[in-house]
């Protein structure tokens, strides 16, 4: 029987959207699922580690997010023009895969003019095609090391905070919108079940006994595009990149050898660890691109538990998070969020599922 996608319908009450972070980062309410018994329990984030021990890992992305969103202004008529950086395409030549808005103004041959915020123009770029209907491929003309403009480019970006939030980036995002375990640079939007996890938390880990791990995927905007057909298996996931290394694959496959519990945080580091199962159903080393998307039925390898956001309506992040907890169990664990006021998105509360 085909997965629909009319069975991850729910109405969500744009209120609970979490338009802010909280004070602190492990202020946020925590809702434990558990699938064999279902029962759903209402925690803080700090209980969470009264569900592990010593011996057990939790699985970190540990993707960097970039200031992704500029604004150029068009040649002769200078009209503002958001661009927003989705991956690079070629270091040496200055190839960008982007978004722009409003697209209706931007055609192949016109030249962009990026502003500091004294009105000094820092960087030029021409866009050399179109690859959708607001993607455009573009080429920055810049004559100077890679260093440099890598430092330009970021210092001339914003935060990409979700269009959901309605709310231009502040300083805070900054500092906010990012895990305090971010170190590989590549992602526009950030792997928000991390988020939730201060310093302070992960040394509680630490001394606990608890294993870290991490394991890279670069979140790109394919992550939350809306899915617009009705059987999910032909939905096509944009290609994101992603890096399991030797160290990750010793903690997990030690960690399962010696019946440890594995909780992934986060759908990213879920569908990365998926993606890197081998033979003997064990973690395995690898590196590349990768767009799968994990709907049900999925028969799970290496993660015994997920820790999760609370994601918008068929959505692939919760799509994937009922594969792991089952639709129904998971239909009522939102239901019950609704009524209990659990906020939502990336700065919104947070559910492990055992």
């Amino acid at each position: 029987m085909r997965t629909k996608l009319s069975q991850f319908k729910f109405e969500l009450n744009d209120k609970l959207i979490a338009r802010t972070p909280s004070k602190r980062r492990d202020d946020s309410r925590l809702m434990v699922v558990n699938r064999a018994t279902g029962e759903i329990e209402h925690k803080q984030f700090s209980d969470l580690l009264e569900y592990y021990s010593e011996g057990d890992t939790l699985v970190f992305n540990n993707t960097k997010v970039f200031p992704a969103r500029l604004y150029g202004l068009k040649e002769k008529t200078q009209a503002r023009i958001e661009v927003f950086l989705l991956r690079e395409l070629n270091s040496q030549a200055r190839l960008w895969d982007v978004l722009v808005d409003p697209a209706r103004k931007i055609r192949v041959g016109n030249k962009l003019y990026f502003n500091d915020k004294r009105g000094n123009n820092r960087l030029v770029a021409e866009v050399v095609d179109n690859t959708t209907s607001r993607g455009r491929t573009i080429r920055f003309l810049y004559d100077g090391p890679n260093d440099e403009f890598t430092k330009e480019l970021h210092g001339l970006g914003n935060t990409p905070l979700p269009k959901l939030l309605e709310r231009e980036a502040d300083s805070r995002d900054a500092e906010r919108y990012q895990t305090v375990f971010a170190s590989e640079v590549g992602a526009v939007a950030a792997p928000a079940a991390g988020l939730h996890f201060s310093r302070e938390t992960l040394m509680r880990m630490e001394l606990a006994g608890v294993k870290k791990a991490e394991v890279t995927l670069h979140l790109g905007l394919g992550t939350f595009r809306d899915i617009e057909v009705e059987d999910l298996s032909k939905h096509k996931m944009d290609a994101e990149y992603y890096r399991i290394e030797q160290p990750a694959v010793d903690t997990v496959n030690a960690t399962k050898k010696d019946g440890g519990l594995v909780c992934a945080v986060g759908t990213t580091s879920l569908r990365a660890l998926e993606n890197s199962v081998s033979a003997e159903r064990l973690l395995a080393t690898s590196e590349g691109w990768t767009n799968k998307f994990i709907f049900p039925p999925y028969d799970f390898h290496i993660p015994d538990h997920l820790l999760t956001n609370f994601h918008l309506p068929k959505s692939s992040l919760f799509i994937t998070t009922c594969a792991f907890g089952g639709i129904d169990l998971i239909l009522e664990a939102y239901a019950q969020a609704q009524k209990e006021k659990y906020k939502f998105f990336a700065y919104g509360d947070a559910m492990l599922i055992v």
